[in-house]
């Protein structure tokens, strides 16, 4: 477990990662997490007294990462930009749990099965993130739906999010 203090920054126009509230891992720290690595990763810990798990290390570039802090993160150390956090890091092996409710459904429908299992396990990952984010049960069963459907049209997330826009 890898011990250090940062402090919170946001990013003003970044592109995608516009109005992020994040914070800097400095390759000499992200090495000692894992050695002489330049893509991303996920790590579990502490921010402050707050535990986390199965979060994303994004790389930045010269092997310096970057961790973003969702609202639930920030809710949870009440914290802002500009303001000091202690964290504590290790890599975490354990593979993130696909949602219950999304697999059962899938294994009603083996092509769009096929179709899951075939994609990297990051990929499947941000659509069972996305069901399990749901915070009502109609919500829910309405974005199991639509990822049964982007899996038979052969879709990845980003497809399936502008294909419901549509």
């Amino acid at each position: 477990m890898v011990k250090f203090v940062v402090e919170i920054l946001r990013f003003a126009k970044q592109g995608e990662k516009t109005g992020w509230t994040y914070f800097e891992i400095p390759a000499s720290i992200a090495n000692k997490i894992k050695a002489d690595t330049k893509k991303s990763f996920r790590v579990k810990g502490k921010l402050d007294n707050h535990p986390i798990k199965g979060v994303a290390l994004l790389p930045m570039g010269e092997g310096v990462f970057i961790m973003a802090l969702n609202a639930e993160m920030r809710k949870a150390i009440k914290k802002n930009a500009g303001e000091n956090l202690s964290v504590q890091l290790e890599e975490d092996h354990d593979p993130l749990e696909m949602d219950a409710d999304l697999m059962a459904c899938l294994n009603e429908e083996p092509e769009a099965l096929k179709q899951f299992e075939s994609m990297a396990m990051s990929h499947r990952n941000y659509f069972s993130k996305y069901i399990a984010s749901a915070k009502t049960p109609p919500t829910k069963a309405k974005r199991i739906a639509q990822t049964i459907h982007a899996m038979l049209e052969k879709w990845n997330y980003a497809e399936m999010i502008r294909g419901n826009r549509a």
